[in-house]
């Protein structure tokens, strides 16, 4: 396949083309950054790889790489566990909602459609609770995170008037070397990690390598049609998360880290840790998608002794 590819050299795009790299793909990486990209992805080793400037947000001749992919993979985003000042605000819900309908301007206009569009969205749809179960078919949350993944996944479903298959994944919070356990060892090999805030928030992650295999079938497949938990099924509270954590580490979880702390250094964006949601992916496990790790204690087992 010739796949395209925003966000390539973010956690979850750099292991995606790496995972891919060995099945003989073509690819093209869309990136704002060519010396990262160049760096990740040498010509040496990525021979089949051509990396093209663009900004996410804005049309330009980039577009034009599109027509003759035969997918799209719409990876790019600002990230959300930052500070969430007004301006990263409106950079958080540009990136994904303007920077979606860039993509879909480009496929619009191909006169080679790809026919694949892999947009991922996030658990953040359905808003934050510590008593309600999340599945596909749960209604959206009303809170700022909520209203973004709307607004996200609205501009992805206007591919389908293009005739172009769409698979939407509404991610969790993904683990593997890098991203949120990146700032979680830390203090665990300090003997200082301990559950963030009450513990009984619900914690909805999925190993990277599952991720990636879920994008990989969703490319291949062409059964695959529609909006889909990207989760493990085994959701944990955070006092169990930080368990299991502190038990693979061989090192206490006795020390919690208080909601003010948190609030003080991610201000507004503090609540997606704070509160959490408890997400199913009933229809992802209905497609007969093998998860590798189901667990948390397998996904820890797997990632810790390598970090």
């Amino acid at each position: 396949m010739k796949i395209a590819i925003t966000g390539a050299t973010g956690f979850v795009g750099t292991r995606l083309v790496n995972s891919l790299r060995d099945e003989d793909h073509q690819f093209i990486i869309f990136t704002r950054n060519i010396n990262r990209a160049q760096t990740i992805f040498p010509a040496s080793t990525f021979p089949n790889l051509e990396i093209v400037p663009y900004i996410a947000t804005e049309s330009g001749e980039w577009q034009e790489k599109i027509s003759g992919c035969d997918a799209v993979v719409n990876l790019a985003g600002e990230p959300i566990a930052e500070r969430w000042s007004p301006e990263h605000k409106k950079a958080i819900l540009e990136s994904r909602q303007l920077g979606t309908r860039k993509i879909i301007e480009a496929i619009s206009k191909a006169k080679d459609k790809p026919s694949v569009l892999i947009n991922p969205s996030a658990i953040g749809y359905y808003g934050t609770s510590e008593t309600k179960t999340f599945d596909e078919n749960s209604p959206p949350g009303d809170d700022f995170l909520a209203e973004v993944c709307q607004a996200w996944e609205s501009e992805a479903q206007e591919v389908r008037k293009a005739n172009v298959r769409l698979v939407i994944l509404r991610v969790g919070i993904v683990l593997g070397k890098g991203g949120a356990l990146a700032k979680m060892i830390p203090p665990f090999k300090l003997f200082a990690g301990g559950p963030i805030g009450s513990g009984r928030q619900w914690f909805s992650w999925i190993h990277i390598d599952d991720l990636v295999e879920l994008i990989k079938e969703s490319l291949k497949r062409s059964g695959i049609v529609g909006t889909f938990n990207a989760t493990a099924p085994n959701p944990v509270r955070m006092k169990e998360l930080c368990e299991a954590l502190g038990e693979t580490m061989n090192r206490p979880s006795w020390l919690p880290v208080p909601d003010f702390a948190l609030e003080v250094l991610l201000g507004e964006g503090s609540k997606v840790v704070l509160e959490g949601q408890q997400v199913l992916p009933k229809e992802t496990l209905e497609l007969g998608f093998q998860y590798q790790y189901s667990t948390i204690k397998s996904a820890l087992t797997n990632i810790v002794p390598n970090v």
